[in-house]
């Protein structure tokens, strides 16, 4: 009797573990075979870089991306260990190359909507009323988007100003091999930040 209970405990904590990590561990392979399939055909993705005030400075709608630090900028040390990452991306765009630093940069793979440009289509971001949250307002005027999804990732400037929103079920971040940036899974695509702010939520903190 005591080794069937043992054995059920046993059998409960590791059901219970695996599906805790599953996601984290999908969203881990997704993102190695993203970097595998990037090194041979790149990702269809869009680019978009934006200024302080979040409005859009260019916008590269792309196939065969591919995304890796310039490391000509690397700081290495006397026996060559990387002590300091470049901040320089360097992109190759259907066999054309393009290089950027500085100004707050997003790439998102084919797929994966931006709600909040859904959101200001309609609204006047400028404009919000003070009195309710600006992140509450949007999730209520783009329910159609967000009904049914878990998380929500919410990116800023670097002075503060919301300039992209992005929804799913499951999200992961990773390290990247560029300064400032920020990798991440949602729902099995991938999403490139760099020099931005944001925040991951759980949905439930918006729901009453």
């Amino acid at each position: 009797m005591m080794k069937k209970t043992k054995l059920a405990l046993i059998v409960g904590i590791i059901v219970i573990t695996t599906t805790v990590l599953s996601g984290c561990i999908f969203n881990w392979f997704d993102n190695e075979l993203g970097k595998m399939m990037e090194a041979f055909r790149g990702r269809d993705a869009i680019i978009q870089t934006y200024d302080e005030d979040s409005n859009i400075i260019d916008r590269i709608n792309g196939r065969s991306i591919s995304i890796k630090a310039d490391d000509t900028f690397e700081i290495t040390d006397e026996k060559g260990n990387v002590i300091s990452k470049s901040p320089v991306i360097k992109f190759t765009v259907g066999g054309k190359e393009m290089l950027h630093v500085g100004s707050s940069l997003i790439l998102a793979e084919k797929g994966l909507p931006n709600v909040f440009e859904e959101y200001a289509k309609t609204n006047d971001v400028k404009n919000q009323d003070r009195s309710v949250p600006f992140l509450n307002q949007m999730l209520n005027e783009v329910k159609n988007y967000t009904v049914g999804m878990n998380k929500i990732i919410l990116i800023r400037s670097q002075t503060g100003k919301p300039l992209a929103t992005y929804v799913g079920n499951s999200v992961s971040h990773f390290a990247t091999d560029i300064d400032k940036s920020t990798g991440l899974i949602v729902d099995g695509q991938y999403l490139f930040i760099y020099r931005c702010d944001y925040t991951i939520y759980d949905m439930k903190l918006f729901k009453n």
